[in-house]
């Protein structure tokens, strides 16, 4: 009865410390999930072996999450520079799955210097920026942004209404460097630049530097996942008769998502 008794209450402790120990992992992987943030990488979709170059059909976005801790020191490269990536060549085989690290590259993307980071029959132009006209120096490499302009015109007599108009000039713009800063990751990011280096067609590449000469250029950041174009942009330009009349109008819509839940 008594072997019983102490098998019977072996069990009971046992059962007892089990759950106890879920319990504890349990807690522990909520605690490392809450302090995850969800990131975008690059994922090999087939087997590549080293010296082989590779191409955009040989990756793929992959959506995971990492500790914002161990963001800092990784060397997996996220999809947003993903065009750093593509022509490049392998340091070393790797296998369908695998998530690409700067490792793997060779130093190619050194030796060969910026003009490796530019897309073919693509142009990379610089343009003045400051503290506001760059968000705050936020704007970092591989960024999307619109470019807008705004521009005085003196020899509009008559109408001090007029003289002054601001429009979007390019949409959905990548950025390729700011100051001498053009690599993801690199230890100057986030520090305070003048110059802003963007991707543009050859066509597009006089109008911009036209618009920043005559007029103030500034940045507005994107989401990554935001590429839209929007037509109703390109046919507006806003001066003061302009914003006098649509101030109600951006109220009232504000208004309407906030009602709406909408952020």
């Amino acid at each position: 009865m008594r072997q019983r008794m102490l098998l019977l209450l072996a069990v009971v402790f046992g059962l007892l410390a089990f759950v106890l120990t879920y319990r504890q992992i349990e807690s522990e992987k909520r605690r490392i999930a809450g302090s995850a943030k969800a990131v975008d990488l690059i994922q090999i979709k087939r087997n590549m072996v080293e010296g082989e170059t590779i191409t955009e059909n040989d990756v793929q976005k992959l959506r995971t999450s990492r500790r914002e801790e161990d963001l800092a020191d990784s060397r997996e490269i996220p999809w947003r520079a993903l065009y750093q990536v593509v022509n490049h060549t392998l340091d070393n085989s790797i296998v369908k799955g695998q998530i690409l690290q700067y490792t793997d590259l060779k130093s190619g993307m050194r030796r060969n210097g910026f003009s490796a980071v530019v897309q073919n029959n693509w142009r990379a132009v610089s343009i003045p920026v400051d503290t506001v006209s760059s968000v705050n120096n936020l704007i970092q490499p591989n960024d999307n942004v619109d470019v807008i302009g705004t521009f005085r015109f003196p020899d509009v007599r008559g109408d001090s209404m007029k003289d002054t108009v601001t429009k979007t000039i390019l949409q959905d713009v990548k950025v390729l460097a700011v100051g001498k800063t053009w690599r993801s990751g690199d230890g100057e990011a986030g520090r305070s630049y003048s110059t802003v280096t963007l991707q543009l067609m050859p066509d597009e590449v006089e109008m911009v530097i036209f618009a920043s000469q005559k007029g103030k250029i500034t940045l507005s950041l994107r989401n990554f996942n935001d590429t839209k174009i929007s037509r109703d942009i390109e046919k507006r330009s806003v001066d003061f008769q302009q914003l006098e009349r649509e101030i109600p109008g951006y109220n009232q819509r504000r208004e309407l998502r906030r009602h709406r839940g909408v952020k």
